[in-house]
Parts: C-alpha cells; structure tokens; sequence
C-alpha cells in the first residue's frame, strides 16, 4: 500500500488506521492462537512471538510496495502476514505440512514466498543482512530503484556481519533500509551489556548511513520514518537505518523461563501497548466505536480459526519427496562456451582460469566479478589481471575485507537474478565465510520448499607448498564437500581451468570451486573443448589395470608421476582425477576399481575425516567383493602445515608416499 503526502508523514484517514489497526491485530490474534498450539504441541521447534512488537511491522510494511523484497529474521511472523502472505499459508508451515508457505521445510523461523518477495526469515543471527544488501546490489546493478526492507534485532547490531553489510551498503549507495527492533534483550542478555553504544543508531551513522531512532511502540512514527526512508532509498540517496525502541511481551522462545527480566518491566512496557494505544487514539478521535472494533475482532478470530483448520486438514509431505528442493538439475545440454579456443597453445592454470572468467563477462551481461583485491590490484594470484580495466568497476568490484559480508551480498545478489562470481582469497579466509556458505547458499532451496535458488560461483585458493605456514597451507575441500546443495570442484588440468567456470555458471546451485596454489604456474598445452567439460563426471588420466591412484587437485601431478615410476617398475596404476568432489561420480571409481581391484586415495587434507575416508568407505560398502586387497590413503601429516621448507614437504603427500602405498597394496615390500 502506498499513500504519498506532501509532507512525507502519514494521513491518518479513517481508512488508513483501521488498516494498520487490522493489520497490527491480525499479527497479534495469529501468535497468541500459536502460543496456544504450541501448548498443545501442534507447532514444534522454536517458537519466536512478536507480541507487543507488531508496530514496526505494521509500519514498515504499510509503506512497501508489492514488489518490493522483504529479508527478515526469525521472529517474522508479522513481517510474512503484512507483506500479503495469506494466514492459512504461514499457519500450514509452523505446523510443517506440505501446503505450507515453504512446504513444511522451514517452519516458524524460515517462512518463504516467492510471490509476495519474501526472501525469509533467518535462524542464523544477522545471517539475513548481507543478504539484503545482494538483494539491494541487484536491484541497482539492473537498474531498477525497488527498495529491498531488512529486519533483524538489536542482537544482530552486535555480530561483524552488521557492519560489513552496513558498510557494503553505504560504500555502493544501496536502496536498502535497514530496520533494527530493539526489544532491549538478545535472547536474555539486556543490551547495557552487549552494546558498549546502546543507541544502535550511532552506529550506523558512524559508518556512514543516516539513521534516526523512534518509538517503536508507536506505528504512527514508525510509519512516518519508513516512508521517509524508502523514499530516500528509492530515489537513489542510498541506505538508511531505522531503530524501534520495542519490547516483546512474552518470553524470547517458547523454551525461555524469563528469569533475566522482572516481570514489573513487562508491565510497564505493557502500558505502551502498540495495538490499545492506536485503538484508544481512534476511538477518542471518532474512528473507530466499540462495535466496530468487535465486528474487526471477530473477522480476525474467523480467519485465524480457519487457518488452524486449514493446518489441521493439510496434508504431511510424503516421505517420497525428502530428496526434493536439495538442488536443481543442471540443464540439459549444457551451452557450451561461446568462445572456445581453436587451436591448441600452450598456457598455464592461472591463464586458463583468467581465460575463464573473461569469457564469462564478456557473454553474460549477468556475471560480474566480487571480492578482495581483485580489481585494481589485479588479484592475490594475479588470476583477474587486466579484467578491471577491461569491464570496469561495476563488473569488477573490489570488496573490503569482509568475508562473510561481501560472500552473503553475492548470494543475495544471485537471488536478485545476477551471476556473481565471487573470489575468497584463500580457503582458510573462507572459514569467515563459512556462515553464509553452509547456513544459506547450501541450505535456502530446500527450506523455502524450492522457491529460491542460489546460482553462485565461490572461487578460492586452497593448498601448502608456498612456505606460508599453517594458516594460509590448509587443504579443507572435503568440508564442504561435506555439504549437500553444493557443487564443489577442484580443477587442476588447464583443460577444466578454462572451461569449468562456463558450466558452473550455468548451474542453478551454489558452486564452490578450489584452485590449488601450486597449480597456478603449471604449463600445459590447452586442447580445445568446443562443448567445455563435465562437471558431473570425474576423468580417468592415466589408464591402467593394475591399481586405481584416485586424487583430486593438487596431488594430481605427484600422483602421475607416481605412476610414471609404477610404470618403470611394471606396475600399470590407472589415475583417477575426481575434480567433482561434490556430488562424487562413485559409478567412475566403481567401475576402475572393479577392473584393478585394488586402490589407494590420495588426499592433501588431513587423514582423520578426510574425503580419502569417504572414498576407503564408499569403496568398502559398494566395491568390497571387487577388491583384492584392502584400499590405502597417502594423506597430509596431522600437524599445522609447517614454515620451513623441508619441513612443510615432508608433512605433505609425496611422490615416494604414493608409490610405497601402491606397493604395499599390491603386497609387495614398500
């Protein structure tokens, strides 16, 4: 709904206050049958009420418009019901049936809706923020001036992902609006002792987004500053930030004792009751009688009782589809890519990757490149230079250093219908990314009952071997490898380096892809893939009959070579390039151990939980009448990779290693 004034402040017609009455108590009325419900242990899980806090949703939500997005946190109930989600469908979703706003997958903290652009709550604190500012990023980048509206708690403003995503808004001039409801207490702790500047305001003023703060108790001047804000956001001045000073009735979660608040506080917060003190004002303002306020009751009551009867009737998803929403298919052929080479030349990985990603920008007006360093350094490893130049900064954006933050507005960027390639510097920086790769790239298919789709690509370096030391050597693959709704892959031909980032891009998923540190220099000659490459399939590298070396990466050459001196000795070793790691082709590994009958794994990562561990188990369970001896491993020493030279190789996977495992499989002395 949009009513412009003048003055930017709201005109409270007798219209327009019974609909943000109606709206304030439909949230009301819905949580208290919830309370209910969950007593009697018709809704699980968390429970999360905005009982007393329905102000700020109602005005907020009042002034958006239809199309506009909506990034909540987990106390969205409100926010889902104002943003035109009907009861019936948030109803059938805490119940966790399949006719559910996200098909019972998500559940009171993760409601979804397509429709209406409402891209969720989220149990992950702040988890939501970056995301609106992708949302926002988006929305520019196509040149639209739609405002996307973030909600999130006074606890969030305490998380780094808040001043990251703060900071990204500001930096781009998003048409973003940020919206802190403050209740005073995150989960139990009171906000004099999580917040060294209790006005969360200031804070965002400090990082350069005008912010005001406001009763929150009063949906008239929560009104009045949303229309205000969206307004500045939509004519492109950039973010703004809202705090609601509000308080919340009853207890965080439904699990929550209270024991931190007295309960003379909750009635003096009662006192300013958001939905009696606009009801009061109208009646002495002649807008609203008594009668007319019990006929509204009763419409709201009848539409509550209907959606818990909807509830009721709806049907449990059948346990036939618990593999649905998890990714969606790749398409089927895959384009090829637009500019293959002709001929075959000599190149190194780190061209063959560069190579890679120009192809991509210059034939996809979606794909734009995010991350530290990028752009006008040209990259850690050199693997983007000359690409700022070529397409400037708006497809070439040099982040700060804000891993979760700027990795959360890809992601958020993608949902909005871009193709964002983002660069991590290395995996060991991923670890500050970790949150928005598994919480919500991985996750948001399947929990918004496959509303939304996350088609991004993460590239980052990965691998020892550069003296370093331990924390930029680590080789952590088989992590999120570990993840389902990812892709995730390890080139290390030059082959799969200039041709794999045109395949990702063309996947719906989320898709991770590890480029070892050590490859980056390897030369060789590039042959023409006039249909790219597989990313579903590993690639048999060396033929042989008798042992299988699987290895992925980085431990691709040294495997090799391995080979080369198995072969010396008359022992004919078949390699096996896994480079999918995540969804593993288990069909290629069945098929050459079937016919070697013996395998050793070659992994660069730790051996305790190790994705050589998943192949010695995958093999056990799926190939063990094949084998005639059991499978090996040659992994990293379980030790930080070290700073000195010989130190660090001998901690590695070595040539030497792989072939004394070989032997030893094929019970001959190492």
């Amino acid at each position: 709904m949009n009513e412009a004034t003048a003055a930017g402040k709201p005109r409270l017609t007798r219209e327009h206050a019974l609909a943000l009455l109606r709206g304030m108590l439909r949230v009301r009325r819905f949580e208290e049958r919830c309370v209910e419900l969950y007593t009697q242990e018709k809704i699980r899980g968390f429970l999360h009420v905005c009982i007393g806090q329905e102000a700020v949703a109602a005005g907020v939500m009042f002034n958006i418009a239809d199309d506009e997005a909506v990034v909540a946190a987990y106390r969205e109930h409100g926010h889902a019901l104002l943003k035109g989600m009907t009861m019936q469908q948030v109803m059938a979703e805490m119940y966790g049936k399949v006719s559910g706003c996200a098909r019972g997958r998500g559940g009171s903290m993760h409601l979804f809706d397509a429709d209406t652009r409402f891209y969720g709550g989220n149990a992950i604190v702040g988890g939501g923020i970056p995301l609106a500012v992708g949302l926002a990023l988006a929305e520019k980048m196509q040149g639209g001036n739609r405002a996307t509206v973030c909600f999130f708690g006074d606890g969030a403003a305490s998380e780094g992902v808040f001043y990251e995503s703060l900071n990204l808004a500001a930096l781009w001039q998003l048409p973003l609006v940020f919206v802190c409801e403050n209740n005073y207490y995150a989960m139990g702790t009171p906000i004099a002792v999580e917040h060294a500047q209790p006005e969360i305001y200031r804070k965002a003023e400090a990082i350069g987004v005008p912010a005001e703060r406001l009763d929150g108790m009063s949906v008239v001047q929560v009104e009045a500053a949303a229309r205000k804000a969206l307004a500045a956001a939509r004519a492109g001045k950039g973010p703004r930030l809202i705090e609601c000073e509000t308080y919340r009735f009853r207890a965080h979660s439904m699990f929550d004792p209270q024991r931190y608040r007295d309960q003379t506080e909750v009635e003096e917060w009662k006192k300013k009751d958001p939905v009696d003190r606009l009801a009061e004002w109208m009646a002495q303002a002649n807008l609203i009688d008594e009668d007319q306020r019990k006929t509204m009751e009763a419409e709201i009551a009848e539409e509550v009782e209907q959606a818990v009867q909807f509830a009721e009737a709806a049907e449990w998803e059948s346990e036939k589809t618990l593999f649905d929403h998890l990714v969606q298919p790749l398409p089927k052929p895959l384009a090829p890519p637009p500019a293959p080479e002709i001929e075959a030349t000599e190149t190194t990985l780190r061209e063959a990757f560069h190579r890679g990603l120009e192809e991509a920008l210059e034939h996809d007006d979606r794909v734009f490149l995010m991350g530290e360093d990028i752009g006008r350094y040209g990259g850690c490893y050199a693997v983007t230079h000359d690409l700022f130049g070529q397409f400037g900064a708006e497809r070439i954006i040099d982040t700060p250093l804000a891993e979760n933050g700027f990795t959360g507005a890809g992601l958020g960027a993608a949902l909005g219908g871009m193709r964002p390639v983002i660069e991590i510097m290395t995996v060991n920086f991923s670890l500050l990314a970790i949150d928005q790769i598994v919480n919500s790239a991985s996750a948001l298919l399947h929990m918004s009952g496959g509303q939304f789709n996350v088609p991004v690509v993460i590239r980052m370096a990965t691998g020892a071997g550069r003296q370093v030391a331990a924390q930029h050597s680590h080789s952590l693959e088989n992590w999120y490898a570990h993840v389902p709704g990812l892709r995730v892959l390890a080139p290390a031909t030059v082959e799969d380096a200039r041709y794999m980032l045109w395949a990702a891009l063309q996947d719906p998923n989320p898709v991770v892809i590890f480029e070892h540190v050590m490859l980056y220099n390897h030369k060789a000659e590039l042959t023409p893939q006039a249909q790219g490459v597989d990313i579903e399939k590993a690639a048999i590298r060396r033929p042989g009959t008798d042992i299988s070396l699987i290895t992925y990466g980085g431990c691709l050459y040294k495997t090799l070579e391995a080979a080369e001196q198995l072969a010396a000795e008359g022992i004919e070793a078949e390699v096996i390039d896994l480079r999918v790691l995540r969804p593993l082709d288990t069909d290629t590994l069945i098929e050459s151990v079937s016919r070697t009958r013996r395998a050793v794994m070659v992994d660069e990562g730790w051996k305790t939980g190790s994705l050589a561990g998943e192949l010695m188990a995958i093999l056990t369970e799926q190939a063990f009448w094949e084998l005639d001896a059991p499978p090996a491993r040659v992994c990293s020493a379980e030790i930080p990779v070290p700073y000195a030279k010989h130190m660090e190789q001998a901690a590695l996977p070595r040539v030497a290693d792989i072939v004394a495992a070989a032997k030893r499989t094929l019970g001959e002395a190492p």
